[in-house]
C-alpha cells in the first residue's frame, strides 16, 4: 500500500502525517549501512544492538499495523459489494470461453428430445379421447372450404346444441380435416381433431360434385374409415351438412354390420334396391366390416372415375359381400331423411342431411331454415309438440324437380 494511498484516505487520518522528504534525505531501510554505522561500539556487537539491526527493527515494526489496514479494507469492501454466488453470463464467458463455446454450439443429445407422434400414433390417441365406452365414436371430414367461420361446421356443430339430447354428443365427435386451415378453424371450436395428411394432394378448396378432386377426396375418406375400424372402433359417420335433431344409436338395428342412410327409402331395410347415401352411415368394427371396406376401396380400380357412393351401389349386388356375411342395413328416411327425402315427423326425426343440393350458398341457406323451424316446433309445449303437425319449410333454395326419383338410369347422388 502507498504511502500517497494513506495520506489522502479519509478512513485514516491520522496517518503519516508528517512532511515526506526528498529521496537523496531520507534513508531507504534496503539501503547498505553507512561506514560510522560499521565501526560502532565492540559491547553494541556482542549485545546484537548494532546499527544495520536497528534499522531492520524500524522497518518490520510497522508490518503488523499495515495488515491490520489491509485486512480492514478487504472487510470493508466485502461488506459494501453484493454477495454473487453465481457469475453473470458475461463473466463465465470471460472465464471459460471454451466450455460456453462447447453449449452453446452443440445440439442436445437426440435421446433428451421427446419422441414425435406419427399420424398412426396420433389417430389412435384422439380416437380413445373420443370414444364411448363401447369403443364407438361420431366421425366427420371437411376441408377450409367447409370450415371458414359461418360456414356448414357452424351450422353443424349448432344441430348439436339445439337438438333434444344430442349436445353431450359432442363429446365423442372428431372432426377430421384435410388441411391446415381446416384444423387450425377445428382446434378453435372442437375438442378432438384430427389432421388427415394426404402428401401431394391440396384439398383446402371447393371440390365441385363428381371432379377428379372430390373424387380423389371421397376415396380418401373411405380408405381411413377402413383404418378406424381395423383399430377396433365402431363408427358413426356423418357429413357435415348433416343436422343432427336426436340421437341415433337407440334407432340402429342390433343385427346390421353396415348401415346406410337413403336417398330414397322403398320401406324395408334390407332391399338391396333402396337408393343409399353415403353421408351418413353406421359401421361396426368385425372382420365383415372391415373386409367390406377393404373390397369397396380396391372396386375404385374396377370402376375409374366414379363416385364411391355410386360403386357402393354396384357391388352391394356382388356374390362376394354375400359370401363375407356382412350385414348391410338401409336406414329409414322417416328418421333419417334429407332434402332428396325429408322427415315428416318432428316427434320421431333424428337427422336430416342436405342432400340433392348442388352448391354451397343454397346448402347454407335452407340449413339455416331448417335449424330455425326445429328451434320453433321445440318452442312449443310438448303436449303441443306431439299433437302437432308440424312440417319443415325446407327444402326452399334445394328444391328438386319434378319427377326426380323417376328415373333410377339419371339419378344423380349428391
Amino acid at each position: 500500500m502507498s504511502e500517497s494511498f494513506l495520506e489522502s484516505s479519509p478512513f485514516f487520518p491520522a496517518i503519516n502525517r508528517s512532511p515526506v522528504l526528498p529521496w537523496r534525505k531520507t534513508r531507504s531501510c534496503l539501503s547498505a549501512p553507512s561506514a560510522a554505522m560499521k565501526s560502532s561500539s565492540p559491547a553494541a556487537s556482542v549485545f546484537g544492538s548494532n546499527p544495520a539491526d536497528a534499522i531492520t527493527r524500524r522497518c518490520i515494526a510497522p508490518l503488523p499495523f499495515l495488515m491490520v489496514v489491509g485486512l480492514s479494507l478487504i472487510l470493508l469492501y466485502r461488506a459494501t459489494t453484493p454477495a454473487m454466488p453465481f457469475p453473470p453470463s458475461s463473466l463465465r464467458v470471460d472465464q471459460a470461453p471454451t466450455v460456453v463455446a462447447a453449449v452453446s454450439s452443440e445440439p442436445p443429445p437426440s435421446s433428451s428430445l421427446p419422441p414425435q407422434e406419427g399420424q398412426d400414433e396420433r389417430l389412435g390417441r384422439v380416437l380413445r379421447e373420443a370414444a364411448t365406452e363401447d369403443k364407438t365414436v361420431i366421425l366427420t371430414s371437411l376441408n377450409a372450404f367447409w370450415s371458414a367461420p359461418g360456414s356448414v361446421l357452424d351450422l353443424f356443430l349448432e344441430s348439436f346444441r339445439v337438438g333434444d339430447g344430442t349436445r353431450e354428443l359432442l363429446n365423442h365427435l372428431v372432426i377430421v380435416t384435410v388441411d391446415d386451415r381446416a384444423y387450425e378453424r377445428c382446434l378453435a371450436v372442437h375438442r378432438h381433431c384430427f389432421d388427415l395428411k394426404t402428401e401431394g394432394v391440396d384439398f383446402s378448396g371447393e371440390k365441385v360434385f363428381n371432379t377428379p378432386e372430390y373424387l380423389d377426396m371421397m376415396w380418401a375418406r373411405l380408405d381411413f374409415l377402413r383404418l378406424v375400424l381395423e383399430k377396433g372402433y365402431n363408427f358413426i359417420f356423418s357429413d357435415v351438412d348433416v343436422m343432427w335433431f336426436r340421437n341415433p344409436l337407440p334407432y340402429f338395428y342390433a343385427d346390421g354390420d353396415f348401415q346406410i342412410s337413403c336417398d330414397n327409402f322403398l320401406g324395408d331395410p334390407t332391399n338391396l334396391k333402396n337408393w343409399p347415401n353415403n353421408g351418413f352411415n353406421y359401421v361396426k368394427s368385425n372382420n365383415r366390416s372391415i373386409e367390406f371396406y377393404k373390397f369397396w376401396y380396391s372396386s375404385r380400380a374396377r370402376f375409374p372415375g366414379v363416385h364411391e357412393q355410386n360403386v357402393l351401389n354396384i357391388i352391394k349386388y356382388d356374390p362376394y359381400v354375400r359370401r363375407m356375411g356382412v350385414s348391410i342395413k338401409f336406414l329409414s328416411t322417416e328418421r333419417f331423411g334429407g332434402f332428396c327425402e325429408p322427415s315428416r315427423d318432428l316427434n320421431k326425426v333424428c337427422t336430416m342431411h342436405a342432400n340433392c343440393c348442388i352448391g354451397l350458398g343454397k346448402k347454407i341457406d335452407d340449413l339455416r331454415a331448417m335449424l330455425d323451424d326445429w328451434r320453433k316446433f321445440m318452442s312449443l309445449p310438448q303436449d303441443t309438440q306431439m299433437k302437432s303437425r308440424f312440417s319443415w319449410s325446407i327444402p326452399q333454395s334445394c328444391r328438386l324437380p319434378p319427377g326426380f326419383f323417376s328415373d333410377k338410369e339419371h339419378k344423380h347422388h349428391l
